[in-house]
């Protein structure tokens, strides 16, 4: 029989786990992806530390995660007036067994993507190629059609094709021809990074303001030699959506000056954020999007992970987190039940549920969700906010994320590994 070998549309985040997961598992396993040459593009992400777990068990190191970013060390609310809403410790400060890492998300990509290379080899990733559809085979297979950018037509045939292809997945929109468009809620982001000093903890991940109305601001660098840091920055507005958007491109690059208005008020005596955006070298805006939930990420031989999958708000920071998530849990799977649609199944039992409502949770602000009680309770000025919002409520209601999200501290640090070392997929 012919090696099993597995076809991976899409060469970001969780592709590229999911190659270096097979592969540790024994697995032969290809990427196609539609960029020719990989580049360090975007700004900032957080790895929640389950996610830092599998990197970890995967052979990444620390070291390796402290070259494009760092541990953080505390996840802290603010209101509006500047005043503390809740702040706990993150990562290994918080008990946890892993520690959390915000990072350069473009660096940490190409940390992935130089990792494919070195360990699958350079065939392993075919650039240049996008992944057009797939055909099932009699025999069970399934072919898959890419194009090259000179338009050039090529067809693989591979035992499994992992749709990892983003929130524009071709494999989704095969699998699932009537879904909606992608949903808008009305939120703007605009993002950017900026060299300064560090604020609060030096590693802390701040909210700041309303659901409406807010700055997400953290480190993504260790100090430089004069102490200062490149500052991830988030600036969220929430305007009109009765109208979709109607604007070009999904992460354009903007002028500061076009936005930076909005949140003149943002003053404080320990940050000045209209100072802080100011001194960005460039900005982009996108639209806060996600898709609906669907029921069902799987097509016999064909499933999808990532953002193909449950493309989601950015509120609860674990996007790329679930991503490396999904192509854990597959592999856990193929160990079970082979290279076969039967762990495609399993996987999808597993995580198709949950996620879902994870997707609809961030609709509803997630873990911000506290800025929004404390909006509606007292608009986001407060001097005592106990007498607002109890310590026990808002312990509560961060726990209750975490439970949702898949870190909380006690399961977490209580679980066995999701792959053992040397632990190979089963014969199919």
């Amino acid at each position: 029989m012919d090696e099993p070998h597995v076809l991976i549309a899409g060469g970001g985040i969780g592709g590229l786990v999911l190659a270096l997961t097979l592969h540790q598992i024994g697995v032969k396993a290809t990427v196609f992806e539609a960029v020719r040459d990989m580049r360090p593009l975007g700004v900032g992400i957080n790895l929640q530390p389950n996610a830092v777990r599998e990197l970890l068990d995967l052979g990444i190191t620390t070291d390796d995660l402290d070259r494009v970013g760092l541990p953080a060390r505390e996840w802290a609310l603010v209101g509006l007036n500047g005043k503390e809403i809740y702040a706990e410790p993150r990562g290994l400060e918080a008990g946890y067994h892993w520690p959390q890492y915000a990072m350069h998300r473009g660096q940490f990509h190409m940390l992935l993507f130089e990792t494919v290379v070195n360990r699958l080899g350079v065939d392993a990733a075919r650039m240049g190629q996008r992944v057009t559809g797939y055909k099932q085979l009699p025999d069970g297979r399934v072919t898959v059609q890419s194009e090259n950018a000179e338009g050039g037509i090529s067809q693989v045939t591979g035992t499994l094709l992992i749709g990892a292809d983003g929130i524009h997945s071709t494999i989704r929109a095969q699998m699932h021809p009537a879904q909606p468009p992608i949903h808008w809620g009305g939120a703007l982001m605009w993002r950017g990074t900026t060299r300064m000093r560090p604020i609060r903890t030096g590693s802390s991940f701040v909210g700041l303001g309303t659901h409406r109305h807010r700055m997400v601001i953290y480190p993504i660098s260790h100090p430089d030699s004069e102490g200062f840091v490149t500052v991830n920055w988030i600036a969220e507005q929430t305007v009109d959506a009765s109208h979709g958007w109607e604007k070009s491109g999904w992460f354009r690059p903007v002028e500061i000056d076009s936005f930076v208005h909005e949140f003149e008020a943002f003053r404080y005596d320990w940050l000045d954020v209209p100072a802080m955006l100011r001194g960005a070298d460039i900005a982009y805006e996108n639209p806060m999007i996600d898709r609906d939930p669907i029921p069902t990420w799987i097509d016999g031989p064909v499933a999808l992970m990532g953002d193909a999958a449950h493309a989601m708000y950015p509120t609860g920071s674990n996007g790329a987190s679930q991503a490396i998530v999904d192509a854990r849990v597959l592999g856990q799977s193929m160990i079970e039940h082979g290279v076969t649609p039967a762990a495609l199944a399993t996987y999808d039992a597993t995580l198709c549920g949950p996620v879902s409502e994870l997707i609809l949770r961030n609709r509803g602000a997630g873990p911000f969700g506290l800025l929004d009680l404390v909006d509606e309770r007292c608009g986001g000025e407060f001097d005592d906010i106990d007498s607002v919002i109890t310590a026990d409520e808002r312990a509560a209601f961060m726990a209750d994320y975490k439970r949702a999200a898949g870190f909380a501290i006690e399961r977490l640090n209580a679980a066995p590994p999701m792959i053992a070392k040397g632990e190979r997929a089963a014969a199919s």
